[in-house]
């Protein structure tokens, strides 16, 4: 039998981490790549003990010549591409760029894979902010995508492009449209780490508050220890498609943080409301967490709720860790983060 070869793009992110350990958990060998110019920041494979199973390669996704000569010197059964500008907050500021890498570099991939071996399987990550002003509830394959931020509109590019090749040259391309899925290994830029790393750091008295945006944002969150076995499944099922993946439950920004103070040991209060509205610790009256227009989105994607329906019936997938669970290992892990050390822990 032939010994699967998964070629991951994006190697140091979250999804990345997660899925080499579930692929070599299935005895496949890792290509692990990364932008030469990237941080070697590699904590989270480490953390999850598969960096040394990775065989490690630079890729330049806004460089075609470097993207065919790297699918031909690793030959590939499977490409993974998780690599992107990821923030939705920075596209604002870095529109064109993040069209290059999320957009444009899809399309390069797609085309490598057309002329170095048709035969490789591809996965593109694509992401529920596609829906952005939703214009039904739940998301799922067939609504209608309205996306509300540069980044958004990047990934609804390279979604169809990845469709398009799918179906004007034959290849197995499937897109996974992702809800928010989320775990301790989650960057601190997101909003969920923020409010755990931050409320870890209060805990043991290095800073005083945290400060959010949007509180009545809604999303769906799931952990991406789960979906990452739904992108594999995607991958391996006879026929090329689009899937969402979510757990079908939405949740308020206020709602994450309420849960993760409670695990953390705090017992809050509100008061006020919008950019006025702050959370104080009961036991010592102190305010907590503020909301800072700052954080705020130019164009906000308000709801966000996924069915996942279709890949359970065809993939027979769904999540397996619920919302509370998600939330209470995620602040447990960065509580044990910060006591072990004397300064802010955020990586």
């Amino acid at each position: 039998m032939t010994t699967q070869r998964a070629l991951i793009t994006g190697i140091f992110g979250q999804d990345a981490a997660y899925l080499a350990r579930h692929l070599i958990d299935q005895g496949y060998e890792i290509i692990g790549t990364h932008r030469r110019t990237s941080t070697n920041n590699s904590w989270r494979l480490r953390e999850l003990d598969v960096e040394r199973h990775i065989r490690f390669e630079e890729l330049e996704l806004l460089e075609q010549s470097n993207i065919i000569h790297t699918l031909k010197e690793t030959r590939p059964t499977e490409i993974y591409n998780l690599a992107a500008q990821s923030f939705v907050g920075s596209s604002f500021n870095q529109p064109i760029f993040t069209g290059e890498a999320n957009a444009l570099g899809v399309t390069r991939i797609l085309e490598a894979i057309r002329v170095v071996d048709p035969e490789i399987r591809f996965y593109q990550a694509s992401t529920s902010e596609m829906f952005g002003l939703v214009q039904e509830t739940p998301q799922k394959e067939t609504t209608a995508f309205y996306p509300r931020s540069p980044y958004g509109i990047s990934k609804l590019y390279a979604h169809w492009m990845t469709k398009n090749y799918r179906e004007a040259y034959g290849l197995h391309a499937t897109s996974g449209i992702l809800f928010n899925h989320e775990s301790p290994l989650r960057g601190t830029e997101f909003v969920t780490r923020k409010i755990t790393t931050h409320f870890a750091a209060i805990k043991f008295g290095l800073i005083d508050h945290v400060e959010l945006g949007n509180l009545n944002a809604c999303r769906d969150w799931g952990h991406a220890r789960d979906y990452v076995e739904g992108m594999h499944a995607m991958v391996r099922h006879d026929e090329a498609d689009d899937f969402v993946l979510a757990s079908g439950q939405t949740h308020t920004i206020e709602d994450f943080a309420n849960l993760a103070a409670s695990v953390a040991g705090f017992k809050i209060e509100w008061e006020g409301e919008a950019e006025d509205r702050k959370a104080y610790n009961r036991e010592t009256g102190k305010c907590i967490i503020k909301v800072n227009p700052r954080f705020y989105r130019p164009t906000e994607v308000d709801l966000l709720m996924g069915d996942a329906g279709k890949a359970k019936d065809v993939l027979g997938w769904a999540p397996r860790t619920n919302f509370e669970n998600l939330v209470e290992e995620m602040m447990a892990a960065d509580l044990d983060r910060q006591s072990r050390t004397d300064r802010f822990v955020s990586n």
